[in-house]
């Protein structure tokens, strides 16, 4: 049976240093892509998922993220959490638990950014979801990415059963900046900043973390480089009948 996630976090309080000088002024969540924050991306496709509360962290102009949530008048519901000491993803999702609950619940990197598959990502985590895991990742093929991606990030066996990229090696799936998981991941974790990566790494030495490949086209946005090539491939994707769905 699918499980249903009815809530979900949106990771919005990086810094993004890398996205200058397009974030002097702002949080990189509210950049756009088709006259759309990514924030508000992330939002319309939980609603479309059927969540109905969704935290949002924020720390690097806090207030235009806050701003940005109270000028939303359709679902899903929102809860704004101002972070005073940036908290890393595993921190942010630490502190978030209270509305979050035990879950299982999605958590969406603030600047992620996908157009899905015959079935929608969500729906297709949610599908992996059982009760033999704590988590389940999106990843993307990295041959399937524009822009740098360094050397991947994991290698997958048959059974989608995730590892870490050894030493000088290089792997052929980059995490896509959107997951799902129980509370249950974090258990034993210290409130503060900490990564999300050490939560996962103690689920593959348990056996209780998966991945599923995206079947769409994923784009890394790091730099504004990265934000004008996806606007163009956009772009021509809706003026062009292209022979194939990678843009």
């Amino acid at each position: 049976m699918t499980v249903r996630p009815l809530t979900a976090m949106v990771l919005a309080a990086g810094l993004a240093t890398r996205m200058r000088p397009l974030t002097d002024d702002t949080a990189k969540p509210l950049l756009t892509l088709e006259g759309v924050s990514l924030l508000d991306h992330s939002l319309n496709r939980l609603a479309a998922a059927g969540v109905g509360t969704v935290a949002v962290n924020g720390f690097w102009h806090a207030d235009k993220v806050e701003a940005a949530l109270r000028a939303r008048t359709t679902a899903p519901r929102t809860v704004f959490l101002r972070e005073t000491t940036l908290l890393d993803t595993g921190g942010g999702v630490l502190n978030a638990l209270p509305v979050l609950g035990e879950g299982p619940f999605y958590v969406i990197n603030g600047d992620a950014f996908w157009l899905d598959g015959p079935t929608p990502a969500l729906t297709r985590l949610a599908q992996a979801f059982d009760d033999s895991v704590d988590a389940v990742l999106l990843v993307q093929r990295t041959f399937q990415i524009a822009g740098a991606v360094g050397q991947g990030d994991f290698a997958l066996n048959q059974l989608g059963v995730p590892r870490r990229r050894r030493e000088r090696e290089v792997v052929p799936y980059l995490y896509a900046g959107v997951h799902m998981m129980r509370a249950s991941l974090l258990d034993g974790m210290a409130p503060g900043p900490f990564s999300m990566n050490l939560a996962w790494n103690r689920a593959m030495e348990a056996g209780r973390l998966r991945a599923i490949v995206h079947d769409g086209p994923w784009f890394h946005l790091s730099t504004p480089a990265d934000l004008a090539d996806a606007e163009r491939r956009l772009e021509a994707r809706m003026t062009v009948d292209t022979p194939h769905p990678w843009l």
